[in-house]
């Protein structure tokens, strides 16, 4: 019997991805929209072949109903502290209410076990959650993948591509991890299916500092790329404490300082990963910085 498996967030970037990965492995997908979600975006996730229900995420006996005869709930859910906090603490008492076996979170980032607690507003969102997830009677797998390498072609500015510069903070042979959110998609999919997966998952789809983005982006270029340093990681630290101050944006997923603060987790050197799990799936096929870029440059 295929397994079923419930997907919060579907309607989301990653979310959508998550479910076309698990229908294309057979697994029957129950995917959960908030009640009043747009007629199309519902169609388009029923078209794939998913099974839609729209919920009042706030009603835990509405979720639990959905949640019942699930073997693993896949949380896409993307906010702040209502949403990673409240709503999906709310998902996964219902997944626990309907004995659901196994749990993922929405975590899908940098490994934020060794960053500084108060230094990533949403990091420490997911941190905390941990702490009431770990206590919970459920078998969990968080899933730790690096930046979306579509951020490098976005609100990420390492690659300046009119300028033809690598941007750095720090060090320039720091090496940072990147994984395209397709290769996230399909790595969620085979953990949500795998039921022996373990607590931590870590993935990279490429692995690469500034230093070695110079050389693939002149491969890719007919003009050669430079770096370019901003300053120290202390420099930036103090960037991010005037940009909290002057344009506090607590409301907002992503304002420029929570981007800042991002990128300086990255380049201080504190994400150290002894081991990855790229291998634990055989028939996963990692996008590279370079192939990604030579489809998505500007």
């Amino acid at each position: 019997m295929n397994q079923v498996i419930i997907v919060a967030g579907a309607t989301g970037n990653l979310g959508g991805k998550i479910v076309q990965a698990l229908i294309k492995r057979g697994a029957v997908v129950r995917a959960m929209v908030r009640t009043g979600t747009k007629r199309e975006r519902i169609q388009s996730l029923e078209k794939q072949g998913a099974q839609v229900f729209e919920v009042d995420m706030k009603d835990q006996a509405a979720v639990a109903r959905v949640c019942s005869g699930a073997d693993c709930v896949v949380s896409a859910l993307a906010g702040l502290e209502e949403t990673i906090l409240g709503t999906q603490k709310i998902l996964l008492d219902a997944a626990v209410e309907s004995r659901v076996a196994r749990f993922i979170p929405s975590d899908y980032s940098i490994d934020f076990s060794d960053l500084v607690a108060g230094t990533n507003r949403n990091l420490d969102l997911r941190r905390t959650f941990h702490t009431y997830l770990d206590r919970a009677p459920i078998r969990a797998s968080s899933i730790f993948n690096g930046p979306f390498m579509d951020l490098l072609t976005g609100e990420m500015p390492l690659i300046l591509f009119k300028r033809h510069r690598i941007l750095y903070w720090g060090k320039p042979d720091l090496v940072m991890d990147f994984t395209s959110t397709e290769d996230v998609a399909a790595f969620t999919a085979h953990v949500a299916l795998d039921k022996e997966a373990p607590r931590r998952l870590r993935i990279a789809g490429d692995r690469k500092s500034a230093q070695q983005l110079v050389a693939v982006m002149d491969s890719l270029n007919g003009h050669p790329f430079k770096l370019i340093r901003a300053g120290s990681i202390g420099l930036l630290d103090m960037l991010i404490k005037m940009a909290r101050f002057f344009a506090p944006g607590r409301n907002e997923l992503y304002p420029a300082w929570q981007g800042m603060q991002y990128m300086r987790d990255m380049m201080e050197g504190r994400v150290v990963i002894d081991n990855y799990d790229n291998n634990r799936y055989a028939d996963m096929q990692w996008t590279t910085i370079k192939s990604y870029l030579s489809k998505n440059r500007e």
